[in-house]
């Protein structure tokens, strides 16, 4: 294992080159340069000839690390990951601990808006995603949940997490106009609705501001009041305190 661990970094170490400003290039400095193009271009507009050209390096260089531009995608969703659980050591409280990963995890997207969603529906078969579920699956085992329940379970729960952080992060990611003309949808557009066509939408007038806020945290605490209602034995959830 030793001498095999050693030819990895040998390779890993031949395989690197300089580019045009001195800087070593590395697996580690493409994906940073890749999360900050995707940011301010979005990911529709990565490609190889940029990366080079950021990186001061011949665009070919960056195959030298990653097969493609795909395969980058999936290390720079990998990074976000990494990212949310940076740090992140769950407690003796197994809900409080769930709910302590969901919100690293919407951090982290709110933080690359325009990459998150990348993240949130590929498998990057990467370190920091087997982190991540070992950690979350461990969890719901420490809950008591039998391994293959807990399984199944953390993959409800951070399939939902993902959705709505990834919803959250979809709508910071759009122009400043567009963002500004959906928030104010709820007290114009909704609001003037006719009463006849829409009595529940009339009646409840005063309260449609709730259409531009963000179910994120709704949405979690249904889902782990329903974990803690399956755990043996079942369990009241309190929720963070102000």
């Amino acid at each position: 294992m030793a001498g095999a661990a050693g030819d990895r970094v040998s390779h890993e170490r031949r395989r690197r080159r300089p580019t045009r400003s001195g800087t070593l290039l590395s697996a580690e400095l493409i994906v940073d340069c890749a999360l900050r193009l995707i940011g301010e271009h979005g990911p529709e507009a990565l490609s190889v000839r940029r990366l080079g050209a950021a990186l001061g390096c011949d665009p070919s260089a960056v195959y030298r690390y990653f097969h493609n531009t795909d395969d980058l995608l999936l290390a720079v969703a990998d990074r976000i990951i990494g990212q949310s659980m940076d740090g992140f050591v769950p407690g003796p409280d197994w809900v409080a601990s769930l709910r302590e990963m969901a919100l690293r995890v919407r951090d982290s997207y709110r933080a690359h808006p325009r990459a998150a969603v990348l993240a949130s529906y590929r498998v990057t078969r990467r370190e920091n995603e087997f982190r991540a579920v070992e950690t979350g699956v461990g969890i719901l085992v420490r809950a008591g949940f039998e391994p293959a329940r807990a399984l199944r379970l953390y993959l409800a729960f951070i399939d939902t997490v993902l959705g709505h952080a990834a919803l959250d992060a979809a709508a910071l990611a759009l122009p400043p106009a567009q963002r500004q003309g959906d928030s104010q949808a709820s007290t114009r557009a909704y609001q003037s609705v006719s009463a006849e066509t829409y009595p529940l939408l009339a009646a409840l007038r005063e309260d449609l501001d709730a259409l531009a806020e963000s179910s994120f945290e709704p949405a979690l605490e249904l889902m782990l009041s329903a974990l803690a209602a399956q755990a043996h034995p079942p369990r009241d959830v309190a929720g963070p305190t102000a």
